[in-house]
């Protein structure tokens, strides 16, 4: 069995865990969600929803620590509020600053049928 990257991450939640409702995004968005110690940061854009570990691989501190709209004017990518590193919002893929060259953990997620976001599966 394959551990994912971000069940590596120490208090990584179980897959069934509830994050939040879709509602609970702005659409389009961004939206940070803590489990106790570990935060994923959720994007948004119409019925689709991406997850990462909201912490940036340059410095480890989350994506929105200085400000909670991570997502670039054209909405297509996810920008560090810290040092500006650039990553794809639907492959978590670092495209320029301190992004480049790395990228960010994605956490795969569900949106049931009543719109409540949980870890999924791997």
């Amino acid at each position: 069995m394959v551990i994912a990257a971000w069940e590596t991450y120490p208090g990584a939640p179980a897959p069934g865990d509830a994050l939040c409702d879709l509602a609970d995004i702005p659409d389009p968005g961004t939206h940070s969600v803590n489990i106790g110690d570990f935060s994923v940061l959720l994007a948004r854009r119409g019925g689709q929803v991406w997850a990462y570990v909201n912490a940036c691989p340059h410095q480890y501190l989350p994506l929105d620590y200085r400000a909670a709209d991570v997502l670039s004017a054209d909405r297509a990518k996810l920008i560090c509020s810290n040092h500006d590193a650039v990553f794809d919002v639907e492959t978590g893929t670092g495209l320029g600053g301190f992004g480049q060259g790395c990228a960010l953990d994605p956490v795969p997620v569900a949106i049931g049928a009543s719109g409540r976001i949980s870890i999924a599966a791997a």
